[in-house]
């Protein structure tokens, strides 16, 4: 089915159709991801104790499970 919406799209199979709104979850993921990993890394260069560090693990964790389980299906 993707590649008979590519032809009537003329793209190539280098090309991806996605929807905006597809594209816009997939960029606030990363946004959340990247703040998580600069947190932590602040975090670290300050120096925290075992539990902070725990708290710091399950932030990145929560960041980083959504962009595991997404999926862009090519739009139709």
């Amino acid at each position: 089915m993707a590649r008979q919406r590519a032809r009537e799209l003329a793209i190539s199979d280098q090309q991806l159709v996605v929807t905006r709104e597809q594209l816009a979850a997939l960029h606030d993921d990363l946004y959340v991801l990247s703040c998580a990993v600069a947190d932590t890394q602040r975090d670290l260069a300050d120096g925290m104790a075992a539990e902070e560090a725990m708290e710091a693990l399950r932030w990145l964790l929560d960041a980083a499970v959504p962009l595991t389980e997404r999926r862009i299906e090519p739009a139709s």
